[in-house]
């Protein structure tokens, strides 16, 4: 089967991430204009996250390192790592999850 999701049409979620096309394995969703922020709640899940920033910058913090994000950078957060985001510049990103983001 072939999934076909336009990002223009495409449903907002829960934390505003716009979702994309999913499969029975792994899930893909937008984070499109994050406005900056710095109060960004710390989460934890239980599936995998991989990232490419399209653009903006920000810093995510996993438990008890930082990284700086920028266009062009990917990113993986681990099953279960403790994290946040601090938003610096409005932000883009794409996210594919494993299994599939709820």
């Amino acid at each position: 089967m072939i999934t076909k999701v336009s990002s223009k049409d495409a449903p907002s979620g829960a934390h505003g991430e716009v979702a994309l096309a999913k499969g029975e394995l792994v899930g893909m969703r937008m984070w499109r204009d994050e406005p900056p922020a710095d109060d960004k709640p710390s989460t934890t899940s239980d599936y995998e996250t991989v990232g490419y920033v399209i653009s903006g910058r920000a810093k995510l913090v996993l438990e008890d390192r930082t990284v700086a994000l920028e266009p062009g950078d990917s990113y993986c957060v681990p099953a279960g790592t403790v994290h946040t985001y601090h938003i610096l510049e409005t932000f883009t990103a794409i996210e594919a999850t494993a299994p599939a983001a709820a």
